[in-house]
């Protein structure tokens, strides 16, 4: 047996058995199903590689910066950094024990050396959860 119910916040009807179980939607055609799952999977595995250069540049900054640590030569290092599309500053880093990441809408964060990888890594996972969140609210209109 199986009941239609609707909630006052959502118009659309919801398929639901005797127990309140809404009732799931019988896919038709399996392979175009599947090659939707794998489209979105190969998606996102592009999106993960074009990161991995950006990453790598990262981690060498943060090495570079240990290694001037551990030499203690007295010497500040001198970088070029990209401040927008196509311009450059160079900047006097002195010897420090940790490094801002910029995460956007006005928010930077200091990180010591050793737990900058880790922060990357959770920030880039939020940033891919509200994507996902993005593209389901799409996919339900």
């Amino acid at each position: 047996m199986a009941s239609v119910s609707s909630s006052s916040s959502s118009s659309a009807a919801v398929v639901t058995d005797r127990r309140g179980i809404p009732a799931a939607q019988f896919v038709e055609d399996v392979l175009i199903c599947w090659h939707v799952v794998e489209m979105k999977l190969l998606a996102q595995q592009r999106d993960l590689q074009a990161k991995i250069p950006d990453i790598k540049k990262c981690l060498d900054i943060v090495a570079t910066l240990q290694a001037k640590k551990d030499a203690v030569t007295g010497e500040p290092l001198v970088a070029d950094f990209e401040i927008s599309e196509g311009i450059y500053s160079r900047a006097r880093i002195e010897e420090t024990d940790s490094v801002c990441l910029w995460l956007g809408a006005n928010v930077m964060l200091d990180y010591s050396c050793e737990e900058v990888t880790i922060a990357r890594v959770y920030n880039w996972d939020v940033h891919q959860r509200r994507i996902q969140l993005a593209g389901a609210s799409v996919e339900d209109s």
